[in-house]
């Protein structure tokens, strides 16, 4: 069963679109460029977007992105982890931005 998922994993792409698609999408929230951000990291599609104490946590961002139809999840109160799927294409984070810019720049 394990071999299966990671032949499927390594046939269909997944783990190199994992890394280009990360790297894609670290750049985009960087670009945003939002002074309530103090650190964008990650490794592949497991990114945090970590906050000042100043913003007021983490959890107030992920309900606002959730009513904008982006999951993620709120850790240790300044910290927004988001984990798409592996299949997720450049069209999908461009339309992610648009809801992250709104909601990291107050709009």
């Amino acid at each position: 069963m394990a071999r299966a998922a990671l032949r499927v994993l390594v046939e269909e792409g997944m783990i190199e679109n994992a890394a280009k698609m990360g790297d894609y999408l670290q750049a985009g929230l960087r670009a945003i460029n939002s002074n309530i951000v103090k650190e964008i990291r990650g490794r592949g599609l497991m990114v945090a977007v970590e906050l000042h104490p100043e913003a007021g946590g983490a959890r107030k961002y992920c309900e606002a992105l959730k009513d904008r139809g982006i999951l993620c999840k709120e850790t240790h109160g300044n910290t927004l982890r988001i984990m798409p799927p592996l299949i997720i294409t450049r069209e999908q984070i461009d339309e992610a931005m648009v809801e992250f810019r709104a909601v990291l720049r107050g709009q």
